[in-house]
């Protein structure tokens, strides 16, 4: 990941110059590795840079021959080799897949972000027309965020976190997912129009497994795209395992690829990358001698031993650290700062993968594959055991999806960055969307025959096709979801709890601030989280966070633990 930040009709850009850059300083925990910014007119773009691809060349902003468009970019295009193809008369000057955009707003104008395969936040300058777009990748994988100053009316901010605007704008929104906004019209409208945005339009499509499993193999192919070390997070459940399960098989067919290539006289470049032309390869990789995966807990947690186990069956070379509850407490306000949410849910989960990402930042890697977004696409989470029909059921996947940017998103995303390092989510992808989610939704229903994501889990069962490697071990492929927080060890969350007891006292929780308005804290824990949030930003910021709740539930506790669904296990599950 990147830090953008920029200000477009800045009434003195010159004299903002020094607190642009310092705002764009505050996300340099973001791209650590190099600076830049462009000044022209009354517009400003700082660029705090994370290098994946193009690493010797695709330093922000980009400009064009004469300088009259500049672009800044958080993200990865992971098309962009084709679209370079397709916009070849362009004077590309890096190797960056970012560039691209470049000539594709050239040529298509707002559209621009419809053209894209990826994840992204972006702000492009057009100094000829005196115009600026932004746009945000269609789930909002990546963060990002829109400002306005009372004291500089006329301007409009931008930039990758709150902690970048909210000293100088008064008014911030979250930049929404799918979504571009032009100065020309001073407009933001969706440019992301899947079959499946409208939750009344309830589909119909009988599910094809092998559908389903080529697309998420195709997804996570895509996102092997780097010039860098990089690895997968593997916490042992279902959707961890089968990212880290493609993931290892496509880089041993991609080493495979490349030996013969090198036996054929190709050469690899002093960071040992060999191009691959075959369009079913990895374009540009590390050479890797094997896989690095990833898990972390307390000691005995539950995903631990299951993540260690999937590593083995895989062979990847596996990293199983450990945390103490004091570490998650003593880190729950820097996580807290770097998250900038005060949601329960998403602070319980963030706190473990925050202090994984500094480990494996210290081991040199700078890329990790995720699992977010599969239990909202498929209705993983164990509330989902009580839509009373299908067509609820659908209605609040949509729901789920479009709220990822808040929940699950925002913590991939925060808790990586802190540490200069990168996820990125196949499950996802917006190909793959559009296949999950045009399944009839009766498919993905739970109930006494069929576990929770047995679309999924059925879709990679090999177990009928004996020409076919296993993906996973059978138990694992069929294991029951365990929510990230809870799956590190339950412990985490009673301590959590316990210690918010000695925090906060009965007579806080009957005494709000009164700045809180309407929403108020409905947990000690909850209420101590919302105190430390406010410890980091101001009470204008709180209107870009939005608490994560089951729905057909009548729990206080959004842990998968506490719905009374949740056994030691599933037996026989065919």
């Amino acid at each position: 990941m990147c830090g953008i930040f920029a200000c477009h009709h800045h009434p003195d850009v010159q004299g903002f110059k020094p607190t642009a850059l310092r705002m764009a300083k505050a996300l340099r925990h973001r791209g650590p590795d190099w600076s830049g910014n462009f000044i022209d007119n009354k517009t400003v773009l700082a660029h705090e840079r994370l290098c994946i691809v193009g690493v010797d060349s695709g330093a922000q902003p980009l400009v064009n021959d004469d300088r009259s468009l500049a672009l800044a970019v958080n993200g990865e295009i992971y098309n962009h080799r084709i679209l370079r193809k397709s916009l070849h008369s362009y004077n590309y000057k890096t190797h960056s897949d970012c560039e691209v955009i470049i000539p594709l707003y050239m040529k298509y104008g707002i559209d621009a972000p419809k053209h894209l395969d990826g994840m992204f936040s972006f702000v492009l300058y057009d100094k000829n027309e005196d115009r600026v777009i932004a746009a945000r990748d269609p789930i909002g994988i990546t963060s990002f965020y829109q400002g306005w100053s009372s004291e500089t009316p006329g301007a409009v901010y931008f930039a990758s976190e709150l902690k970048a605007l909210h000293p100088i704008c008064d008014k911030i929104i979250a930049f929404p997912p799918g979504h571009v906004y032009d100065s020309k019209t001073d407009t933001t409208t969706r440019y992301f129009e899947p079959s499946w945005w409208d939750p009344t339009n309830v589909p119909s499509t009988p599910i094809d497994y092998k559908a389903i499993r080529e697309m998420l193999e195709r997804s996570v192919r895509k996102r092997l795209m780097a010039e860098v070390p990089f690895g997968v997070l593997l916490s042992g459940g279902l959707d961890s395992s089968l990212v880290a399960s493609i993931a290892q098989r496509e880089v041993l067919r991609a080493r495979a690829a490349q030996e013969k290539a090198l036996a054929a006289g190709a050469t690899s470049d002093e960071n040992g990358l060999v191009g691959i032309d075959d369009s079913n390869s990895l374009s540009t990789v590390t050479l890797l001698s094997q896989l690095h995966s990833f898990s972390i807990g307390l000691p005995g947690a539950p995903d631990t031993q299951a993540a260690i186990e999937v590593a083995k069956f895989l062979g990847t070379k596996h990293h199983a650290f450990t945390f103490t509850i004091e570490d998650g407490i003593n880190a729950l306000s820097d996580v807290i700062y770097h998250l900038e949410t005060y949601d329960v849910t998403t602070i319980r989960a963030s706190t473990p993968m925050y202090l994984l990402s500094r480990k494996i930042k210290a081991l040199g890697i700078k890329m990790v594959l995720s699992g977010e977004g599969s239990d909202e696409i498929f209705g993983g989470y164990l509330y989902f055991h009580a839509a009373p029909n299908k067509e609820e059921f659908h209605k609040e996947t949509v729901r789920r999806v479009k709220n990822l940017h808040l929940a699950d998103c925002l913590r991939a995303n925060k808790s990586t960055s802190a540490w200069g390092l990168e996820a990125r989510v196949p499950f996802l992808d917006k190909q793959f969307l559009e296949t999950a989610m045009s399944v009839d939704p009766q498919e993905k229903m739970i109930t006494k025959d069929r576990i929770e994501k047995y679309i999924l889990r059925k879709a990679f069962d090999t177990s009928d096709e004996p020409d076919v490697p296993p993906y996973l071990p059978h138990h694992i492929l069929w294991r029951q979801k365990e929510q990230f927080s809870d799956g590190v060890g339950y412990s985490w969350i009673d301590a959590l709890k316990d210690h918010a007891e000695k925090i906060v006292t009965d007579e806080m929780m009957k005494n709000p601030k009164p700045e809180w308005g309407d929403d108020i804290p409905d947990t000690k824990e909850a209420y101590w989280y919302r105190m430390m949030f406010d410890e980091h930003f101001p009470p204008h910021c709180a209107s870009t966070v939005k608490r994560w709740i089951p729905n057909w539930s009548k729990q206080t506790d959004p842990s998968g633990r506490a719905i009374s669904i949740h056994h030691n296990k599933y037996e026989n599950v065919d």
